[in-house]
């Protein structure tokens, strides 16, 4: 069957075989087979869609198209990932807690784009901490350490980097398949055997809304089933960004406070949420569950094992016991509320786009960005405010200030009557 007749196929609503995703993918891969008819073959699956099993094995066919690691030696792997939001500084909580708890993170992770941020920019916010191991030092760090979380392998699902790119310029990346196609191969070359996925719903994140949520989750859960992995999903609220800081270092600070057991009340429900569900993934009961993942962080267990994760990383674990010593910018703009009231809105996506502004982001890959800049947000959405309070503080070097404090202004809403907030955790699939 040629090129030509599987983009036919697919066009004509019929269902490909593995062979023919192996033939499609695996040439376009090798540089065989035009990005003309690749483009054409995305848009028919973006109208026509794709099956379970089409996108089990389209998925798995991307994560062979590269390296996969193999994980088999180490004890409990787990994995996380997160559809992106602001403010979501998740897994520098959850990953030690993990590791403290028993369980084995050997993680990749990527970098921030657009108005959300990577893991890898807030871990590099520590001096010396750096992002890349040996894979022989990677296996060695997470069977000594429980944790070990590096930048992504170039060569880790390349088939992903190739067809993402071809996806953004061709009105195909907002495609259930390809979405979870895409996320998913990575984290079956990545090579644990537990994965769970907080999925972000709201202002902030890719899903707009609940239903849309709960059909990519759906099909994750159902690609690692296929594959033979472990995989859970949690359906958070990212109306308002996740804590109270927003901005690489910010964020870094603001993890080691919930490790202190200081943190925003949000953060930790949503790790505590998210460790239990990785423990019952292993056996563990939900009640004994919930109760051990609150001892690590009341303890102090999880706490340690980020220090030990930064140092033997390269990173001066000082900025571990005394996050104040992060580099943050020294400029300060305050929005403060023109009424009393309650506090009914702070747009995610306002906040993210303002952090963008301030040079906290990037808008293309390999920019190079400012860690110490950000948005502090002291209230959360139902808090009563009076005249003068500050609503949001912005952290800046002058640059881009007035246009990310006029983006704010736009996102912060007052009003005279309280409205409950959504919980946190909207659902859960397994």
């Amino acid at each position: 069957m040629t090129i030509p007749d599987l983009i036919q196929k697919k066009r004509d609503g019929q269902e490909h075989s593995r062979d023919d995703l192996e033939r499609l993918i695996g040439g376009y891969t090798a540089g065989s087979v035009p990005d003309y008819q690749v483009a054409a073959w995305l848009m028919a699956v973006y109208l026509r869609g794709m099956s379970a099993r089409e996108t089990a094995d389209l998925t798995e066919v991307m994560a062979e198209s590269g390296d996969l690691l193999d994980l088999s030696a180490l004890p409990d792997t787990v994995d996380k990932h997160s559809t992106g939001g602001v403010g979501d500084k998740t897994s520098l909580v959850l990953a030690p807690m993990l590791a403290a708890l028993g369980l084995t993170v050997a993680k990749m992770s990527g970098r921030g784009l657009a108005h959300t941020g990577g893991t890898i920019d807030k871990l590099e916010s520590i001096p010396g901490w750096q992002d890349q191991l040996s894979e022989e030092a990677f296996l060695r760090q997470a069977r000594e350490v429980g944790l070990a979380l590096v930048g992504q392998s170039k060569n880790l699902a390349p088939a992903d980097g190739l067809l993402y790119a071809l996806r953004d310029v061709t009105a195909t990346v907002d495609s259930v398949p390809l979405i979870a196609s895409s996320i998913m191969s990575k984290k079956l070359a990545a090579g644990a055997r537990t994965i769970v996925l907080d999925v972000k719903v709201g202002a902030g994140a890719f899903m707009k809304t609940l239903e849309d949520a709960e059909i990519l989750a759906r099909a994750m859960v159902d690609i690692g089933r296929h594959a033979g992995r472990q995989v859970r999903a949690l359906l958070t609220d990212m109306e308002t960004p996740l804590g109270h800081l927003a901005g690489n270092s910010l964020e870094v600070q603001e993890a080691i406070a919930t490790l202190r057991g200081e943190g925003p009340e949000d953060l930790r429900d949503l790790c505590l949420a998210l460790a239990e569900e990785a423990l019952q993934a292993h056996g563990t009961g939900p009640d004994e569950a919930r109760a051990r993942a609150r001892e690590v962080i009341e303890n102090g267990a999880a706490l340690g094992k980020l220090r030990e994760f930064v140092a033997v990383q390269g990173g001066d674990p000082r900025f571990v016991d005394d996050p104040a010593l992060l580099d943050v910018a020294p400029g300060r703009l305050e929005i403060t509320a023109q009424q009393a009231g309650y506090l009914d809105e702070i747009d995610a996506l306002a906040v993210g786009r303002a952090v963008l502004l301030l040079g906290g982001g990037r808008e293309q890959k390999g920019e190079a960005i400012d860690h110490g800049v950000g948005v502090e947000l002291p209230f959360k959405p139902g808090a009563a405010v009076q005249p003068g309070d500050v609503l949001a503080r912005l952290y800046h070097r002058e640059h881009g200030v007035e246009h990310a404090a006029q983006l704010l202004r736009a996102g912060l809403r007052v009003t005279p009557t309280r409205r409950e907030p959504p919980p946190l955790v909207l659902g859960r699939v397994h």
